[in-house]
């Protein structure tokens, strides 16, 4: 296991990219994911999930909207896990997602996923160490079940973003009408464990075998760059092909 030190990476854009030049490039890249999409959807032989996991004001749901926003509604979900209900708790930490992940000719978006239960509740001690432990290779085991029995392609991405960018973002929520609806007292108490979810997130980076994206996220732009141009790539990996006519009539053109 190779160990992630998550301090080391910039949360920042690099200095000499050119942000004009690289928001044409994500309007761009976000027109062909759009495409792509409609052709998942047509040709209805793989699913897509994507994961979005990071820090309380990391910019998830901006990411869903700037990097998915020219997509059809058809074809595509996104999901918000939040506690659990009761219904919930009753099943293994993983039933209320397996119901949620794509079939075939979707794409589904997690915001926050079945790692919230490898991380808050690590956190906050609700759980053991053991229990991390088995949950982790349960994940594993479930990522892998999806890729290989229903051909789906997983992409995961970490939104890694500063604390003092946190204390921006969160504090924006106060002093801003608009974002009022934001506001979570909640989510200042948790800033308090900042480095405990650091932590957290560091080791299941390291152990997940499907490989996590880190996306520097203190400049949105940028963060719309990267998963841009990651999302394009894996979709035009697929080779997807739209699907022929099927037809009994006979067609004079």
């Amino acid at each position: 296991m190779t160990r992630i030190d998550l301090s080391t990476i910039s949360t920042r854009a690099p200095e000499d990219l050119d942000r004009d030049e690289a928001e044409r490039q994500t309007r761009e890249r976000s027109s062909r994911i759009s495409e792509l999409h409609r052709q998942l959807v047509a040709e209805k032989e793989h699913a897509v999930l994507v994961v979005l996991q990071g820090m309380d004001a990391s910019g998830k749901d901006g990411a869903l909207r700037n990097v998915f926003g020219d997509c059809a509604p058809y074809g595509l979900r996104a999901v918000n896990f939040r506690k659990p209900t009761e219904e919930e708790f009753d099943h293994d930490f993983l039933w209320r997602v397996h119901k949620e992940v794509p079939a075939q000719g979707e794409m589904v978006i997690f915001n926050r996923s079945h790692y919230e239960d490898v991380l808050i509740q690590r956190v906050h001690g609700w759980i053991t160490e053991e229990q991390v432990d088995r949950r982790i290779a349960s994940i594993n085991a479930f990522e892998k079940l999806l890729q290989y029995d229903n051909n789906t392609l997983i992409l995961k991405f970490y939104l890694h973003l500063s604390e003092e960018q946190q204390r921006e973002e969160l504090m924006e929520r106060v002093v801003e009408p608009e974002k009022h609806y934001k506001h979570s007292d909640a989510d200042w108490r948790e800033r308090e464990h900042w480095d405990e979810y650091r932590a957290a997130y560091e080791d299941v980076i390291a152990r997940s075998e499907v490989p996590w994206h880190i996306i520097p996220v203190d400049q949105r732009w940028y963060r719309n760059y990267l998963m841009t141009d990651i999302v394009l790539q894996a979709l035009e990996g697929l080779e997807m092909k739209w699907p022929e006519l099927v037809t009994n009539r006979t067609w004079k053109v």
